[in-house]
């Protein structure tokens, strides 16, 4: 479980599944305590392991620690309406994923996917630690390509806001009125045996 929020409260699974799959949530109160290199590795471990298309493995990730030099490069390509809570995370995480074949050069069309796979590995590992792990769509991608050096074969995925969880009452109004586990559309709507269904 993350934080103090009894998810069960807004989350109804219609199937059994395991738990973890719903007590990950993406809370924005962060605590801003440190973690350790071993504690962010662990996640990343768990990403390492996802599956790709041809075993490409096009995700890689780069970090900075709260108090390292490249955390104030990091924390500059939030928007603001982020950067207002992800100041508080413990490390900020940038998730690239590349687009071609190590060995043939040719085009992966599912680059992001496989690296959307792994993505979720570290955000369910997160969630087993304790930890959160906050993606964030809202970042300046172009310019996280140019202050990171992040070659041209690769896509700017996500960024991510990791660390223990924090008070509530730390963040803005707005995002005290989120800070709820989300639920998700009815399995109906989703998943269908057959033809794409209308919506």
């Amino acid at each position: 479980m993350i934080g103090t929020i009894d998810v069960r409260e807004y989350r109804k699974p219609n199937y059994d599944i395991d738990p973890l799959f719903i007590e990950r949530w993406s809370p924005r109160a962060l605590s801003g305590e440190p973690i350790t290199d071993e504690q962010l590795m662990r996640l990343v471990e768990a990403a390492r392991w996802s599956p790709s298309a041809y075993n490409n493995q096009p995700w890689r990730f780069l970090y900075a620690h709260r108090d390292s030099q490249h955390w104030t490069t990091f924390v500059d390509l939030l928007k603001e309406e982020n950067r207002v809570w992800a100041h508080r995370a413990s490390a900020m995480v940038l998730l690239v994923s590349k687009t071609t074949h190590d060995k043939h050069g040719i085009h992966v069309r599912t680059h992001s996917l496989d690296a959307g796979s792994a993505w979720f590995a570290f955000a369910l590992q997160g969630a087993r630690d304790g930890l959160i792990a906050h993606p964030i769509q809202g970042f300046d991608a172009k310019a996280a390509r140019e202050k990171l050096n992040v070659p041209d074969e690769f896509h700017v995925e996500i960024m991510i806001a990791v660390g223990p969880p924090g008070d509530p009452d730390v963040l803005s109004e707005k995002d005290r009125a989120r800070e709820k586990p989300n639920g998700r559309r009815p399995i109906e709507e989703i998943v269908w045996e057959g033809p794409f269904l209308k919506e």
